[in-house]
């Protein structure tokens, strides 16, 4: 296989660990700190993980060892969507591996947490795993979307962990990854299985967050991959000033990416959706803003200009979130009839029964193509599938017909043509940044310490993110803490809690103060690509989200 030259020198790439995972490993001992509770719904989660609810918070410090000597096995699985840096959480877990113990094996399960349950892995060399240093994706063993969630496939996960004698195994993933490893890991120790589970945060949208997790790995690339092709797009529009891009990035339920591209490249406009959730703002209200812009720049002579806009913002409008709410609950009941059903017609009827008058309002004037987009296939968890609908598109709609209005009074006069893009795989299997070539090696490295530290139902913990990476700091949490109750599939189920952006936070305070300006001026700033080699404050600079919540 031919190499590109980035791809050989990435190879050689050392990535930095924080100070204390730097020591010799038999010196390294865990500090327990105070037992957790789970952040909502404690007394129903604690019947629900009676042997692994109020674990304590795990530091590492220098001390005398009293970890079990002995030799490792271990599994690893990634689950769920990609993130750049996942290959590196493997090669900082097997390097740790491999330096406690040069008998210390790392097993790989193909395809995800299907290939637990199919027993498909492979055994990974130094060959084989030097081959994937420093690299995006997740191809060194392919990542799946099977959620662990019945006993039948936990007595499996037991037999095949059982069967090669696993003493540990490890799930790289987002918060419903995260909850599965929860789940799994209560249901070892249930049943008396010695094999520990312990989990890694990944995800690119950022709301695997909380007081002690600072960042899921991803973001960071993601987002500056992103921001290096808006920063184009602004460009672009700023030399032809013909055009109005809209721009859909990925994050369904969080705005994240959304808010941190627009700190990176100060569009002319961005919504974030728990701001438009919070002020009840309706589709028109948030077309009012984009034509207001608009004609204020056109006055300057300026046709032109960027909007950015989250994923799931539709989900985020009031009168749009009741009517997907009744949406899913519709379908989770009658999923089996509605499929049945064969003309468009006959659909549009069934939903006109089955809606309330208020929501079928809302759907009976939706653009025809919105309104199939709705109603396709479900996602894992039952629900729309959000990341199918082209809010943006959506929106030039209701901008252009405001527009037209407008003009036949007199009150505008200038030209709009719009232009719509979906920015998401782009920026999902980058080559990982510095930032996250360091951050996901040290959380490999960091999981490798809870296993052998005999931890279980452990999220793999690295802070202090926003110094250099000497100055991290290692340790673990237990995933239960990070669970709430919410409705799945019509039941209440314990889930990790999403963290969505803080409108009281830094990093959107400091967007709003300055989002009038940047809707009547041009202010575009234009990162460019990510940079992995020269000075530190370009090279290992982290995302303005982070700078903004510790500085």
């Amino acid at each position: 296989m031919e190499l590109s030259p980035l791809q050989k020198e990435r190879y050689k790439y050392q990535p930095k660990l924080p100070e204390i995972l730097k020591k010799d490993i038999s010196a390294i001992v865990a500090v327990e700190g105070e037992a957790t509770e789970s952040v909502s719904d404690q007394q129903k989660i604690k019947e629900l993980f009676p042997y692994t609810y109020g674990m304590r918070e795990v530091s590492f410090a220098i001390g005398e060892q009293c970890a079990k000597e002995g030799r490792i096995k271990a599994g690893v699985i990634l689950s769920g969507g990609q993130a750049p840096g996942g290959h590196n959480v493997i090669t900082g877990l097997y390097d740790a591996l491999k330096k406690a113990n040069r008998e210390n094996t790392l097993l790989g399960f193909r395809k995800g947490p299907s290939g637990l349950l199919e027993d498909d892995y492979i055994e990974f060399t130094d060959e084989y795993i030097d081959e994937y240093r420093n690299t995006g994706g997740f191809d060194i063993i392919g990542s799946g979307r099977t959620k662990l969630e019945t006993a039948d496939q936990f007595k499996i996960a037991m037999k095949v962990a059982e069967k090669h004698g696993l003493n540990a195994i490890v799930i790289i993933g987002g918060d419903d990854s995260n909850t599965n490893a929860a789940i799994l890991a209560e249901y070892f120790k249930a049943h008396g299985s010695g094999c520990q589970v312990i989990g890694c945060p990944k995800t690119i949208d950022g709301d695997l967050k909380n007081d002690v997790i600072e960042i899921s790995f991803g973001f960071d690339t993601a987002t500056k991959t992103y921001s290096e092709l808006i920063g184009n797009i602004e460009r672009d529009a700023n030399s032809a000033k013909k055009y109005w891009h809209f721009i859909r990035v990925m994050g369904r339920s969080a705005s994240h990416i959304a808010l941190e591209c627009a700190l990176e490249t100060q569009p002319n406009l961005c919504f974030i959706s728990e701001e438009v959730e919070q002020k009840e703002m309706s589709l028109e209200d948030i077309a009012d803003q984009v034509v207001s812009s608009v004609v204020k720049r056109s006055a300057n002579g300026d046709n032109f200009g960027v909007v950015i806009i989250p994923e799931g913002l539709i989900e985020f409008v009031p009168e749009v979130k009741k009517l997907i709410s009744e949406l899913n609950d519709v379908m989770a009941l009658n999923e089996k009839e509605f499929n049945g059903l064969e003309s468009w017609e006959e659909k549009y009827s069934f939903m006109e029964k089955k809606l309330s008058k208020e929501s079928f309002k809302v759907f009976s004037i939706l653009p025809l193509d919105i309104e199939k987009q709705l109603l396709m296939d479900r996602d894992p968890h039952g629900n729309v599938q959000v990341s199918r609908i082209e809010t943006e598109k959506l929106i030039i709609s209701i901008v252009e017909r405001k527009l037209r209005k407008l003009k036949e009074s007199g009150e505008y006069k200038g030209k709009f043509s719009a232009l719509n893009h979906f920015f998401g795989y782009e920026g999902r299997c980058a080559f990982p940044s510095n930032f996250d070539a360091d951050y996901c090696y040290s959380l490999g490295y960091n999981a490798f310490m809870l296993i052998r530290g005999g931890y279980t139902g452990y999220i793999s913990v690295i802070s202090n993110l926003s110094k250099p990476a000497t100055k991290w700091k290692a340790g673990g949490m237990p995933i239960v803490k990070m669970f709430n109750l919410e409705q799945r599939h019509g039941e209440k189920k314990p889930v990790i809690r999403k963290a969505l952006v803080d409108l009281e936070g830094k990093p959107f305070r400091y967007f709003a103060s300055r989002r009038a300006e940047w809707a009547e001026k041009t202010c575009f700033t234009y990162p460019g690509a990510i940079q992995y080699y020269g000075p530190e404050s370009v090279c290992d600079i982290t995302t303005r989200t982070l700078k903004l919540e510790h500085s």
